[in-house]
Parts: structure tokens; C-alpha cells; sequence
């Protein structure tokens, strides 16, 4: 039962969704491959799935998405590799999506509109500010809806298949017994945070210089100190993707915020006089950030679960559970892809002409991701409780870079 400290970057509000489901192609470019009605030109076409085309621009889309500003960093035969493995994503994107189509699963309309709400509220932005990061993505609001639209009917399609999983009694319980070690609630603290940072990084209330970032935190912790509810205050001035839940960063170990960076003053003070429910003053990391912690919960001794432990059985099953889901949706997509009719013509073509990769380039030269995508060094960018009972070894805590 491990929890550990793990980084999470703010990309973008819909970073999920489009890495996930590539949004970031043109809108109407994925139509029918076959006839005289296909504008795109054939290098554009980086393959077709029933004769539904993915554009190449597509393709460098994603990539951009995944490789922020180190796009241009990589080389030229590092770029042909990264855009044959985007394309396999989009190619089993657009498998599955046409599975779902077939069997009636699409979402409907109000479901996709609801999403959409629930991702505007879930940002903090304001109608403005979600669009302009939008525009800043190359992306509208039409766009984003379509691939919410695919990525929904993609869940109804792996959820029916899920549906079919049960988990035996006698499984939970021989679970337990082959990994006792996992489940222990390990000394540590919960913690939540509040953060500003001085670069011009588009997020809400932001702060653009280090003059800007200190007058912020310190009217922050004014705010704090006069009785102002932390998390509400997160959700509404943080420049951090915890903010969406309040600033809450999760579970750690001393050695979990030793490997994020936090100074020992600091982890003394979290495990000694500090008490549940207090805030610390600003603190400013290496990376010129500056924090405000709380420590929501905090436990100075090691405990060994049984298996009668609060949540332990429920933890194992829902282990077992994602175990089987795993390899479901797996299966799922190797029927998909061995019925599709699937045309790779980026793969071919490299065949052909080999020497294409030493002069890869982006489809759509220029494009670039926007300021808000660079990643930032952070002494916790996000800690967050794993899944206290898994089916793998135990996790160990990601390091964030403290420099």
C-alpha cells in the first residue's frame, strides 16, 4: 500500500484529452480517402482506417503535444521514430472509434456538452481565458468537442467490454496473502499547497515577474491568516494543477519530499511542531516558485494492515479489477486492428524512400506549443496516493527535478 509523491505538469486545460485523442488536427481533414473528393494531397495522408483518413498534420500535432518546445531538440531520425509512433496512437484511436460507431455507442450530444462544462469548471478559467488557450493550441471549442466525442464513445465501448469482469472471494483473499508487504500505511504527511510563479505562464491571477510573484503570495497569506478557507483560495489564485483539487498534493513519505526538494528545516517542521490543519509562511524554492503548504493529515507511525483493515479488501479488488481491465482493452484493440482496413502511407513511404527521415520536418512549420507548456523544475509539483493495493511491485516515488 504504497503512496507516493508523483510530478504532474500543467500543460494545458485539455492536456489529457489531447494527448490522449490528438486534438490538434484540422478540423474536416479526416474525410473519405476514396474518390475525387479528397482535397488533401496524398503526402498529406499519413494513413487511412476504412478509408477514413489521418492527416499528417495530425500526426505532428500530437507530437507537439508530447514533446513541447524539445520537438526541434530532436533529431531527424528521432523525429521519424516519434511520428510513427504517433501515428500507431491515432491509428488505434480511429480503430476503436469506428468499433464504437458500429455498435451504436456513440455519446449524445448533452453528454458531450456536460463534459465540456465540467472541464471549463474544473480549469478556473474564465470563458475568456479557457478560450484563449484554446486558440493558443491551435484548437476551437468545435474541435474539442469532436474529440471528447471520440473519447467518450471509446470509454462506452471499453466499459461494455468490462462489464463482463468479475472478482472471486478466494482471489481477494490470496491476493492478501501473497503481498502483505504492500499494505502498511508508512509514516508520513498529507500535504496541500498553494503556488505562484513568476513566469508569464497564462495561468489564473498570474503572476508575470518575480516583483509580482512575492506582492502575490504575501497578499495570499494575508488572505489565509485572516480566516480565508485554503482550498477555496487555491482553487482561486493557485498557478498549479493541483489547484483543481484545492492545492491537495496527496500522501508522503520524508524520503518522498526529501527527493522533491523540500529543504530539512521544512520536513522537521511537518513532522514535528507543526500541527494538522496549519499552513506554513511562503516559502521560495530553487526554481523561484513560491509555496504555501498545509499539512492536512499526519501519521508518525509505521502500520501494518490486516486484511480486515478499513479499505483493504476494497483496494485489492478494485487491483485485481484494473489488472483485468488492462488486459480486456488490450484484446479489445488487437480484434479492432486485425478487422480494420489499415493504410500507412507515412510507414510506406519511408520504406521507399529512406532517405525522407534525414529531412523530417513538421507538417505545419512554425507551430509551436504555447508559454504556459514549459515544464518547470517544483519541489512538489503534485503529490498525489497511488493505488494503495496493485497487482505490480511496489511503487517507488517519482523524482521531481529540484533544480
Amino acid at each position: 500500500m504504497s503512496r507516493v509523491i508523483k510530478q504532474t505538469i500543467f500543460v494545458c486545460v485539455v492536456a489529457t484529452l489531447a494527448l490522449a485523442f490528438a486534438a490538434c488536427g484540422s478540423k474536416g481533414t479526416t474525410g473519405a480517402s476514396t474518390g475525387g473528393g479528397n482535397a488533401a494531397g496524398a503526402s498529406d495522408v499519413a494513413a487511412t482506417v476504412n478509408g477514413k483518413n489521418i492527416m499528417l498534420s495530425e500526426v505532428d500535432g500530437l507530437i507537439r503535444q508530447q514533446f513541447q518546445g524539445d520537438w526541434n531538440n530532436l533529431s531527424p531520425l528521432e523525429q521519424a521514430q516519434a511520428r510513427l509512433q504517433a501515428l500507431d496512437t491515432l491509428v488505434q484511436k480511429e480503430v476503436l472509434f469506428q468499433r464504437a460507431e458500429k455498435e451504436g455507442l456513440l455519446p449524445k450530444d448533452d453528454e458531450i456538452t456536460t463534459f465540456i462544462t465540467d472541464l471549463k469548471q474544473q480549469s478556473g478559467m474564465t470563458e475568456e481565458e479557457f478560450q484563449k488557450k484554446l486558440k493558443d493550441q491551435g484548437q476551437t471549442e468545435e474541435m474539442l468537442r469532436d474529440e471528447a466525442r471520440k473519447q467518450k464513445a471509446i470509454e462506452k465501448l471499453q466499459n461494455q467490454t468490462n462489464a463482463k469482469i468479475t472478482i472471486r472471494d478466494e482471489e481477494v483473499q490470496d491476493f492478501y496473502n501473497h503481498n502483505k508487504q504492500q499494505f502498511v500505511n508508512p509514516r508520513g504527511v498529507g500535504l496541500a499547497n498553494i503556488v505562484v510563479d513568476p513566469a508569464d505562464n497564462g495561468a489564473q491571477d498570474d503572476a508575470k515577474n518575480d516583483a509580482d510573484a512575492k506582492a502575490k503570495i504575501d497578499n495570499i497569506y494575508a488572505q489565509l491568516k485572516s480566516g480565508a478557507d485554503f482550498a477555496t483560495v487555491a482553487r482561486a489564485r493557485s498557478e498549479d494543477a493541483s489547484n483543481v483539487r484545492g492545492g491537495d498534493l496527496g500522501f508522503a513519505t520524508e524520503d518522498d519530499l526529501r527527493r522533491n526538494g523540500f529543504p530539512q528545516q521544512m520536513i522537521d517542521q511537518f513532522f514535528g511542531p507543526m500541527q494538522v490543519g496549519s499552513f506554513t509562511t511562503p516559502v521560495q524554492f530553487p526554481n523561484k516558485r513560491w509555496y504555501i503548504f498545509k499539512l492536512q493529515s499526519k501519521q508518525l507511525q509505521t502500520e501494518n494492515l490486516t486484511f480486515d483493515s478499513p479499505g483493504v479488501r476494497q483496494q485489492i479488488i478494485q487491483a485485481l479489477t484494473d489488472q483485468r481491465k488492462n488486459i480486456l482493452n488490450a484484446a479489445l484493440l488487437e480484434v479492432a486492428m486485425s478487422e480494420a482496413k489499415i493504410v500507412n502511407n507515412l510507414a510506406a513511404d519511408m520504406l521507399a524512400k529512406p532517405e525522407m527521415m534525414s529531412g523530417m520536418r513538421p507538417a505545419t512549420p512554425g507551430a509551436s506549443a504555447s508559454p504556459s507548456a514549459s515544464p518547470s523544475a517544483s519541489p512538489a509539483a503534485s503529490v498525489a496516493a497511488s493505488p494503495q493495493a496493485t497487482a505490480s511491485p511496489k511503487a517507488s516515488a517519482a523524482a521531481t527535478p529540484k533544480k
